[in-house]
């Protein structure tokens, strides 16, 4: 049984519920909860403070609260160990977090009971000219300096230079970054359970514009060429450090380089069909081309949301049992309150449950007020409510 797990919090996002929901379950199960010095004055609990070693050294669990971006972080933290790392997402849809916020007590008891499965994330490292040594889940990406120049960049696989690009950025991806820059420059969409990297040029200016795909085993550098303009490196988005002409760059792969959690709710597709908006989604009722909001059922994780923009502006939770579906729990971001979107995916999942004619029960107080305001629906409410 995990006696010990670490927190990792979103620098800006409200992680209150979440860290309530973890510390209940570390009291009941008496298990120990860690926290960073400089975060642990928003875990209200008798956590202990810790550095990011000790926490590594410490944790045989390691919980992310936030997005992708805090996810990755956590990664980095336990690069290279076999301590898994459990995503919560706390704010809107990402790639890498595995539960929302109702359902996190009981991940936590099924990763406890050992009712999960690890994926392997590979990572990849390089060291800049001036000896700093940089690791990435995502990409390390060569990108130019506004007003120095373009990216030219050679690419060479085992030691033989096989094309020459000149672009915005040089992209060098994992799987588990192919949905991000990579997927914005035209890259394709990667499974993470794929070993190898891509490599992509973002508004290539040279005739050759296509992705690259490597095994893990072929020998990757990257050369700046002499008509290259000073490069800034990028690694999971943050500037590291600068490279100029004549400078190389070895990319080193890393396999299995930080374990992450799943509990088979959903799938890595499932998840980059919503977020990336793909052609063909499931979408309830009709997209309004005023606000370009869909409505979506997410139905792997229970629940209706609602994009904009490709972001998940809202929620609403149910549940499917003897034969009817129960309206539980609707939730709009802050960010995007007072624009009406809670009613839209009210009027959303009602309309889809008359189409599968499904009775209805709403314990949900927002779609309780909602349907006396819309007594249209009333003949879809389940007898005795």
């Amino acid at each position: 049984m995990i006696k010990v797990v670490g927190l990792v919090l979103h620098p800006r996002r409200d992680c209150g519920s979440a860290i309530d929901a973890i510390v209940a379950w570390a009291n009941r199960r008496e298990v120990t909860v860690l926290g960073l010095h400089d975060e642990i004055n928003r875990i209200d609990c008798d956590a202990v403070p810790v550095s990011a070693e000790e926490m590594v050294e410490r944790a045989g669990l390691l919980v992310s609260l936030g997005g992708d971006g805090t996810m990755l972080r956590t990664m980095r933290l336990v690069e290279g160990r076999k301590t898994p790392v459990l995503g919560v997402n706390v704010g809107r849809l990402g790639f890498l977090a595995e539960v929302d916020l109702p359902d996190l007590a009981d991940a936590l008891s099924a990763i406890d009971e050992h009712r999960f499965t690890i994926e392997s994330r590979t990572a990849v490292r390089t060291v800049l000219p001036d000896g700093k040594e940089v690791s990435a889940f995502n990409d390390i990406v060569l990108v130019r300096v506004p007003g120095d120049g373009l990216a030219a960049v050679g690419i060479a696989v085992e030691g033989n230079n096989f094309v020459n690009y000149a672009a915005d950025a040089v992209i060098v991806s994992t799987p588990t970054g192919s949905t991000a820059y990579s997927f914005s420059a035209g890259g394709p969409i990667v499974s993470p359970n794929v070993e190898g990297l891509i490599v992509s040029a973002s508004a290539a200016h040279s005739s050759f514009n296509r992705s690259l795909m490597l095994a893990l085993s072929e020998r990757l550098e990257l050369d700046v060429l002499p008509t290259s303009g000073r490069l800034a490196v990028e690694v999971d988005g943050i500037i590291e450090g600068y490279v100029g002409a004549d400078d190389k760059l070895e990319i080193e792969p890393l396999p299995a380089a930080a374990q992450v959690v799943r509990l088979g709710k959903t799938s890595f597709y499932e998840r980059a069909r919503r977020k990336l908006r793909v052609e063909g989604s499931a979408q309830v009722g009709v997209r309004d081309p005023a606000d370009s909001a869909v409505v979506v059922d997410a139905f792997e994780r229970q629940r209706y949301e609602i994009l904009l923009g490709g972001e998940v502006a809202g929620v609403l939770h149910y549940r499917r049992h003897g034969g009817q579906v129960e309206l539980m729990h609707t939730e709009i971001e802050q960010s995007f309150s007072g624009q009406g979107l809670a009613g839209r995916l009210a009027s959303a999942a009602l309309e889809d449950a008359r189409s599968r004619a499904t009775p209805v029960v709403a314990t949900c107080p927002f779609v309780n007020s909602y349907l006396e305001r819309h007594p249209e629906y009333s003949d879809l409410l389940s007898d005795g409510v």
